[in-house]
């Protein structure tokens, strides 16, 4: 998808959120799916929601941080109809120990990075020092 011109672009978007409604493993999908974004080292202040692209501005800059992946992620999912009353938080925190800067997507009881699922009780990982939680809501489709 991401190698596709802006409008096939958001067509295949929308095709993967159709898909995340029957999967019988849409994080793990949505994982995978932005496994193959294209990276880039900084693009968006997650600390500052204000500067946060929309969903389609996402799609349409087509650049993905760290961040921007766990955005896109919350995206997709909030999307579709299958989480849109779920509870959707980004949490962002550091582990001392290991000197990272973690981006954690929780979407009702799933806690999960660009990389993988931490919990499927609402658990956030071992060593995980809060800085700040985002409430994410998009307005209705």
């Amino acid at each position: 998808m991401f190698n596709l011109p802006y409008e096939d672009r958001l067509s295949a978007w929308h095709n993967f959120r159709a898909k995340l409604e029957t999967s019988d493993t849409p994080i793990e999908d949505a994982i995978e799916f932005y496994s193959r974004a294209p990276t880039v080292s900084i693009h968006t202040d997650p600390y500052d929601k204000s500067v946060w692209p929309s969903p389609w501005e996402l799609i349409l800059e087509n650049q993905y941080d760290d961040f921007c992946i766990v955005l896109g992620m919350c995206y997709s999912l909030q999307l579709t109809d299958r989480f849109k009353g779920s509870s959707v938080e980004i949490h962002i925190g550091i582990d001392n120990k290991k000197s990272l800067t973690y981006y954690l997507l929780k979407i009702g009881n799933y806690v999960v990075d660009r990389y993988k699922i931490y919990s499927q009780s609402g658990q956030l990982p071992t060593g995980f020092m809060p800085q700040i939680v985002h409430t994410i809501s998009i307005p209705n489709k």
